[in-house]
This record gives C-alpha cells, sequence and structure tokens, in this order.
C-alpha cells in the first residue's frame, strides 16, 4: 500500500484560504479495541453529571489573569491585555477542515476535524507552522462561532476535534465545546498540544479531553531554551503534564474500524544532531508510562522559519539519525510505535540491504 507522507506545512498550503478566514470544502498500531456499545464522549457525561458548566466558568476566569501556559504573563485578557502568545481575548482560527495527514487511527475515511488556532506559547525558531504560531494569521471569532465550526466538521464526517495549539485559547474551547454539545456533538476532542503546559490546567481538562495527542520536543532544557524561546522548563512540564495525561485517559484505544476513540498518543519530532534527546526521551517513557503507549517517532524535521540561523539545526535529519532514534524506542521496549514511522524504518534498513548487497556484487 503506498502511503503518502503529508506534513501539517502541504495541508496548510493546499487548504483553501481567503484572508485567513476559515473556508470550508466539502488496523491500528497497538491499541485496546473497544467493545461496540454505545460511546459517549467524555464532555457529554461531565455535563451529564451537571459538572461541565461549572468547569468552563472556572477556567474562564484565568483570563483575568492568564496563568493557562508555564510563561505565567500574568496579563488580564478580558482587559485586552496580550501575554507572550499574542493571543486576544476572543479565539483566532486560522482554518478548520478535514486533515488526512495525521495519525491513521485520527484520520480514518473521512479524516480528522482539524481546527488550526493562532498564536502560540512556544514559539520554536524551526516552527513550521510560524505564518499561523508566531506571526497570528487568522481571524476572530466567537466562541459560538467555534462551535459551528466544530459541528460542521461532525456533519461532514470527521472522526474526531482536532484542536491543534489549544493551550492558550482552552477557555474558548470548553466554551464552545459545551455550547456545540447542545447543539448535537458527539465526537471525541483531541489536544493537540506543544506539551508545554501547566499540569494544573491539564488537571482541569480531566473528564472532557477523551484523546492528548502531545509532543514531547526537547528532553534537554538548554536545549529548549535555544530553540523555543527561552523555554528552560519545558522537559520537566512536558513530562509532568504527559503523565497527568495518561492518568485521566490511559492507552490508546480505537472502535472496530481502527478509529481513536480514547487514549495518549506521543508526538517526538527527530532533529539534527541529537537535539532534541531522543535517547532520553525513550528511556523516559518505559520508565513512566506503558511501554506500549501509542508513540510516533516523526522523520519529517525541515529547516524553516529561523533555523536557518543555528548551525545545529541547520539540515534535516539523515537517515542514519531517524534509524537511530527508532533503534532506542526499540532498545527500551516501547512496543507502541506508529505504523507510519514503523513502515519508514522498514523501507530504509531495506533500501540499505539492496545497496550493501548490490555493492558487494561488484
Amino acid at each position: 500500500m503506498l502511503i503518502m507522507k503529508i506534513t501539517r506545512r502541504d495541508f496548510i498550503k493546499r487548504t483553501l484560504i481567503w484572508g485567513g478566514s476559515v473556508i470550508f470544502s466539502p488496523s491500528p498500531v497497538y491499541a485496546l479495541v473497544q467493545k461496540e456499545q454505545q460511546w459517549y464522549p467524555a464532555y457529554a457525561k461531565l455535563e451529564k453529571k451537571g459538572q461541565l458548566a461549572e468547569r468552563v466558568e472556572k477556567v474562564y476566569s484565568i483570563f483575568e489573569e492568564c496563568r493557562l501556559c508555564p510563561r505565567e504573563c500574568g496579563a488580564n485578557r478580558l482587559d485586552g491585555e496580550k501575554g507572550f502568545c499574542k493571543a486576544p481575548l476572543k479565539v483566532m482560527v486560522y482554518v478548520a477542515q478535514p486533515h488526512f495527514g495525521e495519525e491513521i487511527s485520527l484520520v480514518g475515511q473521512h479524516g480528522s476535524g482539524t481546527i488550526f488556532f493562532s498564536n502560540c506559547n512556544l514559539r520554536c525558531v524551526f516552527c513550521q507552522n510560524w505564518p499561523i504560531a508566531i506571526k497570528g494569521e487568522g481571524r476572530a471569532i466567537e466562541d459560538e462561532g467555534l462551535a459551528q465550526l466544530m459541528m460542521f466538521l461532525q456533519e461532514i464526517g470527521c472522526h474526531n476535534i482536532n484542536l491543534v495549539t489549544p493551550t492558550h485559547v482552552m477557555p474558548n474551547i470548553l466554551q464552545a465545546t459545551r455550547l456545540a454539545l447542545k447543539k448535537g456533538l458527539r465526537i471525541p476532542l483531541v489536544y493537540n498540544t506543544s506539551g508545554y503546559e501547566r499540569v494544573e490546567i491539564i488537571k482541569m481538562l480531566d473528564g472532557i479531553v477523551d484523546i492528548y495527542l502531545p509532543d514531547i520536543k526537547f528532553m534537554d532544557g538548554d536545549m529548549a531554551a535555544k530553540f523555543s524561546s527561552d523555554s528552560w522548563d519545558y522537559p520537566e512540564m512536558a513530562k509532568a503534564a504527559v503523565f497527568e495525561m495518561n492518568r485521566q485517559v490511559g492507552i490508546h484505544q480505537v472502535d472496530k474500524h481502527g478509529i481513536a476513540r480514547r487514549g495518549l498518543m506521543i508526538r517526538h519530532l527527530v532533529m539534527p544532531n541529537r537535539v532534541a534527546g531522543t535517547k532520553k526521551f525513550a528511556e523516559w517513557v518505559a520508565e513512566n508510562l506503558p511501554r506500549h503507549t501509542y508513540v510516533n517517532i516523526m522523520s519529517q524535521y525541515h529547516v524553516d522559519y529561523k533555523a536557518f540561523e543555528y548551525p545545529d539545526i541547520a539540515r534535516g535529519i539523515t537517515v542514519q539519525e531517524f534509524l537511530e532514534a527508532m533503534e532506542w524506542a526499540e532498545t527500551y521496549g516501547l512496543t507502541g510505535l506508529d505504523q507510519r514511522s514503523v513502515r519508514i524504518r522498514d523501507l530504509y534498513k531495506k533500501s540499505r540491504t539492496h545497496l550493501k548487497n548490490a555493492s558487494n556484487a561488484q
């Protein structure tokens, strides 16, 4: 089977956009297979308990002195102030559309209902979505408008609501989710985050999010500070947040069609010159999470934004660097590796064997 590799950037380039506004176009890796029965998203259960409205009110109050992320700027966003992420009070959306380049269990047949939020609390020098995350391109909408986007994505068949870079707009998301629930939203939320999270904030999502899709970008604080705007505390914040995510949702679970319903799915981008600390990442997962945790070791790093100015990351990764990363994962006994990563590894290994055999034949 031919697998087409589509990065987020490719997806965005192919999306219909007008002035940054939202324009619409019409067998898994290790996972627990859920028994076929009536399924309800976590947020619907919390609403039934009468607790979702209270949770929305609680998180919205954070905007008065914003501490949604580890930067803890304290900006009064209710009064129009902007903090490190540059986000206003209203949620800003760049695009919302089915995405077919995400993990297989998220994409299914009809795509992952992806909503790209503008701005970011991490602001990496190698950001591949920098026009959105750093320049803040997009359009401000009310929470009711965000709820309508969620409903649209469900109505066209998307399997989930994939919230890309949600940290700084989490209260808006929760409010919109409750509004959409009243209109009939019944698909899982995917919290697609950079990993730079406060564990106290992640705890507020308990009983709301069904699928967590965090990055763990760096295992060394100096590397995080150098390449992600002085986020020296990134490794500890990300590890604590991911540990809490696992407590909430556990192992990646799919239905009988292989579509993700619940669970933790971790992403780790391999970077040049071992900048990301992949060996330490694999070791940490093995020692702190179930070894069959879904882990996607990604090979698609390329030089973008300001990465050209940093010699350590001013090139793409080599085949050897990717194979080394996959070998570390195997050495530490990680068995929940993403299907496409495994296929890429096997393809590279096969190609190397053919080249070696051809060379010996000469």
